[in-house]
């Protein structure tokens, strides 16, 4: 199947993966479910190449899959099995791929063999890639503050946060990152298990973060910046998601039709559009300005992570809603033909009295004669 018919693809926890199209609102499930295995859980994905035609998928028991969006197969398959735990996140570096697992072994794969370890902490919970700098990459986790990390350099990490001062009681702030993400070359956004959202600048002397914001009761699992990198939207473990204003440090607005927590979710790179999914087995797609769920669609299994396609879907799914319109209105019947269809009927009469002229005598023989 081409790349371009998937605009959405997912992961889930049952080690399932699927691509959606969302102008025809179909889903196309390209494993042999009857065979999959706990173990093949899929925790981390990435795209394998600047096309986004193909989509690396890191599965739980250490392998790496590549997916091939052109020919809707699996194309290789490497064992990346390093350290302990599951992948936190995956990258791809001048044609290497970069993987890192929860104990904090950050590895890049190079050809004919040659790895680079770099040991960035444990109990990572997320490592993403810097876009604008492929070379850089950002980690963080419990009790694991936010790193900045260059491949090319990989003795120690080019920034590293400091924690918040102590709270009104005098006691330390715990340290939980869950999320992170590049705002641009130098700003990083991270969310946390205890309710943060904090904005880092390591352009600035300053290492704690420029903006603290908390929000709600539960634990923030999931953000992405939007298209305009003014605001972030997050999601959390009780099913909800807000977008915060980063220059404000203000929740904007609220996006609803959750039951359950979201485990991932990315806005599009340039159409106003979040994708959403998590434990309710649901994907979703949202408009950012309206707040409108303009998708949504089941998939049976829990989701863990998603990769939203950066082609411009809505002429396609303009062009679908127009033909399936003609082919509404090719199998209506005109107004000629309806005119005629009621003037051929013949009128069907009944002896019996209808309700309303039961009622008219009934009701003359309530009356008092005078």
């Amino acid at each position: 199947m081409a790349a371009s018919m998937q605009h959405v693809f997912v992961g889930a926890a049952t080690g399932v993966f699927k691509g959606v199209n969302l102008a025809q609102k179909k889903a196309t499930n390209f494993q042999n479910v009857a065979s999959l295995s706990r173990e093949e859980e899929i925790c981390a994905m990435c795209w394998g190449n600047q096309q986004e035609s193909q989509v690396c998928i890191g599965l739980k028991n250490g392998l790496v899959k590549t997916f091939d969006a052109e020919q809707g197969e699996f194309t290789d398959c490497a064992n990346c099995a390093g350290g302990d735990g599951r992948f936190t996140g995956l990258a791809k570096y001048q044609g290497s791929l970069v993987t890192c697992v929860e104990s904090g072994l950050l590895r890049v794969w190079k050809d004919e063999g040659e790895k680079v370890d770099m040991d960035v902490g444990k109990d990572v919970c997320r490592m993403r890639q810097n876009h604008a700098l492929p070379h850089q990459v950002a980690t963080g986790g419990k009790e694991n503050e936010l790193k900045l990390w260059d491949i090319q350099e990989p003795e120690k990490p080019i920034f590293k946060a400091k924690n918040v001062r102590n709270d009104f009681l005098d006691l330390r702030v715990p340290v939980w990152v869950t999320d992170l993400q590049f705002l641009s070359e130098q700003k990083l956004v991270t969310c946390t298990g205890h309710r943060q959202v904090r904005v880092y600048d390591p352009a600035t002397p300053k290492r704690r973060p420029v903006l603290n914001v908390e929000l709600g009761e539960y634990a923030l699992t999931a953000l992405s910046v939007t298209p305009d990198c003014q605001s972030v939207i997050v999601g959390d473990s009780q099913g909800s998601m807000v977008m915060v204003d980063l220059r404000m440090g203000k929740v904007q607005k609220a996006f609803k039709g959750f039951a359950g927590a979201i485990r991932s979710l990315q806005c599009h790179p340039t159409l106003p559009m979040v994708a959403s999914c998590g434990l309710d087995r649901f994907l979703r797609i949202h408009d950012i300005n309206t707040k409108e769920m303009l998708h949504k669609v089941y998939l049976k299994s829990k989701l863990n992570c998603l990769l939203f396609s950066s082609a411009d879907f809505t002429q396609e799914e303009t062009e679908t809603t127009k033909k399936q319109k003609r082919k509404l209105e090719s199998s209506n019947i005109t107004d000629e033909d309806e005119d005629e269809l009621w003037g051929n009927m013949s009128v069907v009469q009944d002896g019996k009295k209808t309700d309303k002229t039961k009622r008219k005598a009934k009701t003359k023989k309530l009356k008092k004669p005078k």
